[in-house]
């Protein structure tokens, strides 16, 4: 009698946490688009088509983006928690939420490890930048983070085909070539970096809110 009472409370305590979760996932990359868009204008010598997003991590305010890369990745975190929980059981269970993990955790590997000063910023930078050992790290873990995402965007096209939206399942497996088409671009232009890696961050947002309108 005593656990038929009981368990209704455990199952009404549930049901909050997980809306979080997905609320989490949804709001992490806007708020990290939204935090860079925010500095970037105002900080001194920043230059949207000369810097990256991740060098306002340096100088005396550097560490506001630092803040910025490590509540990211927590709120990836529970976002991929939440698609664990979704997808449970079903097309792309395992691998989607684990790729998207791997994506959060590159998030706080870019806030232990800044990016490299060049460009000019921060101010009195130098024009070229010089490769350091945390720069290296910093390139590497935002490299494996995104392909992790694009990864995690075929994978996560399943479920949206089994559910019936095959225009959703389309564009998941064609954004991932966008993304990936603005990093090879980087090298020109800086700003296609920031274009292909803020689609990625918007579209795992949509991605995460229509597989948890069931």
């Amino acid at each position: 009698m005593t656990d038929m009472l009981t368990a209704p409370r455990h199952v009404l305590s549930a049901a909050p946490a997980s809306r979080r979760a997905v609320v989490s996932g949804v709001v992490a990359g806007p708020l990290f688009l939204a935090a860079g868009l925010a500095q970037g204008f105002a900080r001194d010598g920043f230059d949207f088509t000369r810097n990256a997003i991740s060098q306002l991590a340096l100088g005396e305010a550097g560490w506001i983006q630092t803040a910025s890369f490590v509540l990211t990745g927590a709120l990836l975190i529970a976002g991929a928690t939440a698609l664990r929980r979704t997808l449970r059981g079903g097309p792309g269970g395992t691998w989607g939420p684990a790729l998207v993990g791997v994506f959060a955790v590159s998030f706080w590997i870019a806030g232990a490890f800044p990016a490299d000063a060049g460009a000019g910023f921060p101010a009195g930078a130098p024009e070229e930048t010089v490769m350091s050992g945390h720069g290296a790290v910093h390139m590497f873990g935002g490299m494996t983070g995104y392909l992790a995402l694009c990864a995690a965007f075929v994978v996560l096209a399943r479920p949206l085909a089994a559910r019936g939206l095959r225009g959703w399942a389309v564009a998941s497996r064609v954004v991932p070539v966008v993304v990936l088409a603005g990093f090879t671009a980087s090298a020109a232009s800086v700003l296609a970096f920031t274009a292909g890696a803020g689609l990625g961050l918007l579209w795992l947002s949509a991605v995460t809110a229509r597989l948890a309108d069931r």
